[in-house]
């Protein structure tokens, strides 16, 4: 992987937590909210397609067949690359309706703000070998 590309994927995935981070706040502000159905990304389907945009990866996306040159061209809705928001689902539902789980959204909390300061300390790590290579370079 390039660095270039590296860094860039980084940089998305630093998005992609904190929109998690987001949602995972969002949940937890709901949890006496009636009928709230707790929310969240799929964090690691939006990197594989981020990193397919970045290296011109082919898609497992089922190309639309064109017999004649008049036909409409079909639309690409994957690019570019969104997070999707679905509905956690797999908790009971108290007898108000309400899904969010304290215990969980608190773990998941904790693992995304770890897995966000990783990101964090690896972009400045990546910053500073670029830095040290422009120094190096400027005293010859």
């Amino acid at each position: 992987m390039e660095i270039n590309h590296a860094h860039t994927l980084m940089a998305k995935a630093l998005d992609y937590r904190a929109l998690r981070q987001d949602l995972i706040s969002s949940n937890i502000a709901n949890v006496d909210t009636p009928f709230y159905r707790s929310r969240d990304i799929s964090f690691e389907d939006a990197l594989v397609k981020e990193r397919a945009k970045l290296h011109n990866l082919p898609s497992k996306k089922l190309q639309m067949a064109v017999t004649n040159p008049m036909h409409l061209k079909g639309s690409n809705d994957d690019f570019p690359p969104k997070a999707e928001i679905f509905f956690r689902d797999g908790h009971m539902a108290r007898n108000d309706g309400n899904t969010v789980d304290l215990d969980v959204e608190t773990t998941e909390m904790a693992k995304n703000g770890v897995m966000y300061n990783a990101l964090v300390m690896a972009l400045k790590k990546n910053s500073m070998l670029f830095k040290s290579v422009i120094d190096s370079s400027a005293k010859i």
